[in-house]
């Protein structure tokens, strides 16, 4: 058995992750794989079986997460909002004695996929960092197009665990969605200038809403 190779396509279907994440672990020196003749590569199926555990099973690695917390804004931010999210999570994880691999925090609108946090959390879902997300809301990963992006993590085993089942809508979050909204459709058809000034003047039309409800 030990002298039994795949290819690289199988080798990543027998550790279901992508065929990248193989090359990842081949530049970092996790997975070494040989060479053919042709400069393919060949992976011993017998590595493969060790990396899975099919011979020992651990149960620990279905209890590894990772906490997922995101607010809109500095604002929330300063206030303490997002530490205090984290800390729910952090009390949720341990209460279920799952371990933690990493706590990941994002200050962006929910709307926004170049979060660094977000990435950062598909970055270690890919590599078979851990088995589990950790959020207080559903909307805390995404505003729009949740179910896509549990496909993909599901692709790589892992689960999205929610705290709280209800979305707990913040005005001033749901604000800023409608201007990131407003001002991305906007640049689509002004131009990057004009999508900014569209997202300023819902801004100040939201304030002067704002302002005239307080004062009724």
């Amino acid at each position: 058995m030990d002298e039994q190779f795949v290819s690289i396509g199988k080798a990543a279907k027998m550790l279901g992750m992508s065929i990248e994440g193989l090359r990842k672990w081949e530049r970092e020196g996790r997975l070494i794989p040989v060479r053919t003749l042709t400069n393919h590569r060949r992976y011993r199926v017998a590595d493969l079986r060790a990396l899975m555990h099919e011979d020992a099973p651990d149960v620990a690695k279905n209890t590894r997460c990772l906490l997922y917390a995101r607010v809109s804004t500095k604002k929330q931010q300063e206030a303490g909002n997002l530490d205090r999210q984290l800390g729910r999570l952090t009390a949720f994880a341990a209460e279920q004695h799952w371990t933690v691999v990493a706590a990941l925090t994002d200050v962006a609108s929910g709307l926004n996929e170049r979060r660094r946090g977000l990435h950062q959390l598909w970055d270690l879902a890919r590599d078979h960092q851990a088995s589990l997300v950790v959020v207080e809301y559903r909307d805390r990963l995404a505003r729009f197009g949740l179910g896509y992006l549990e496909t993909f993590l599901h692709a790589f085993g892992v689960r999205v665990v929610v705290m709280e089942s209800p979305v707990k809508d913040d005005p001033q979050e749901l604000v800023e969605d409608l201007i990131a909204i407003t001002t991305s459709c906007s640049a689509r058809i002004y131009g990057k200038r004009g999508g900014k000034k569209m997202g300023s003047t819902v801004r100040q039309a939201m304030a002067t809403l704002a302002q005239e409800g307080v004062s009724e």
